[in-house]
């Protein structure tokens, strides 16, 4: 009942807090064999790291992860998987629990203070503690793993609206999202998000935002249906994520407002035998299954709730105090959430695989892929 694992056959277990001695995961049922390395896991990393501009929280963690047990590395040989838990952890070197002396006895509003408190009757103040996004640095680390796992697939994500402001899917340009502190795929929006955000953090307060995941090379038929639906496996970890307030598959919510012949994706039998979807409206899975087009899903992130303007709050005695939220917070904590949503997205997809192989064999475990 700890509720600190998730995944099945792939599955990983975190540990720590924002301001402990180091926070971490155990991944258990990585599959022998797979080459993987401390340099690896830090690219997904650095990608996801505090501090990197202006745009996000300056608090400056190196994130260097450490690979403590399942691998193992003969001679010059590069170290593999060994097939046992392979534990990771990331030291935290830059905490200043200080800033949050002020409201250890007082709930931030738009943050887990009350509930945490309300569940287990204690809370680490300093800044969230195990509920602080922070956490989602062993995830990325964990994913980096699983894409070893699945090295046929491409996951990647892209920031497609920061609070009003959408990007024009016109420009989309996966280049793009390398290039910008943004992850947006539309030059012309980064551009201008860049005032925009400048704005929102000189007056302290945060904005909100989308992510969108999108997984190429998916075959047809991973998943389950009813109960353990591949798009409901996917929505539950999107939702895990800190912040995040909502998820939608292919059109989503846009959905609703088609009729039934625009929204079912045509099918045709293609020249290689494969059938081809004229369409993806329902972002690569139907009925819980994936249908070998690219999977796509988006998740909505709140606005930081840590905001430099006072607000109304209680403390844990009940009485009426005003609160003023010190630290260093993100001004759009959507940003960093996009290495976050690939390594949720990729952790899912390897279990799925490896669920897949278990029921069907190795003979389906890469069936054919849909135009």
């Amino acid at each position: 009942m700890s509720h600190n694992s998730f995944g099945h056959l792939f599955r990983v277990t975190t540990f720590g807090e924002s301001h402990g001695p180091a926070l971490g995961c155990v991944i258990d049922g990585c599959p022998p064999g797979l080459e993987i390395s401390e340099a690896v896991i830090q690219a997904d990393l650095d990608r996801r790291r505090p501090g990197q501009s202006r745009f996000t929280t300056q608090r400056r963690e190196p994130d260097a992860v450490r690979i403590l047990s399942g691998t193992f590395a003969e001679g010059d040989a590069p170290a593999r998987t060994t097939g046992t838990p392979i534990a990771l952890m990331i030291e935290n070197t830059d905490q200043r629990s200080k800033d949050y002396g002020d409201i250890k006895d007082k709930y931030r509003p738009g943050h887990a203070d009350f509930t945490y408190d309300a569940k287990y009757g204690i809370r680490d103040y300093r800044g969230g503690g195990r509920s602080s996004a922070r956490e989602t640095a062993a995830r990325v680390a964990a994913g980096a793993v699983a894409r070893r796992v699945i090295p046929q697939v491409q996951v990647r994500g892209a920031l497609v609206q920061m609070g009003p402001h959408r990007i024009d899917r016109s420009r989309w340009d996966w280049d793009e999202v390398a290039r910008n502190p943004f992850f947006c795929p539309d030059p012309v929006a980064a551009r201008s998000w860049e005032g925009y955000l400048d704005g929102i953090r000189k007056a302290g307060s945060s904005v909100g935002a989308v992510v969108e995941v999108v997984a190429d090379g998916v075959p047809a038929g991973w998943g389950a249906p009813i109960y353990a639906k591949l798009d409901g496996e996917i929505a539950a970890a999107f939702m895990s994520i800190n912040a995040v307030k909502g998820v939608e598959i292919g059109d989503g919510f846009a959905a609703a407002e088609l009729s039934g012949e625009s929204n079912a994706d045509e099918i045709r039998q293609g020249p290689n035998g494969h059938p081809i979807f004229g369409s993806n409206h329902a972002g690569g899975l139907l009925g819980g299954i994936s249908t070998g087009q690219a999977i796509v899903a988006r998740f909505a992130v709140k606005p930081t709730s840590s905001i430099l303007t006072p607000r109304a709050t209680v403390d844990r005695r009940g009485d009426e105090v005003e609160i003023l939220t010190k630290g260093r917070h993100d001004p759009c904590v959507g940003i960093r959430a996009v290495p976050v949503g690939e390594a949720m997205m990729a952790c899912v997809l390897a279990d799925a695989f490896l669920r897949h192989r278990g029921q069907v064999g190795d003979g389906r475990a890469w069936p054919f892929q849909a135009g």
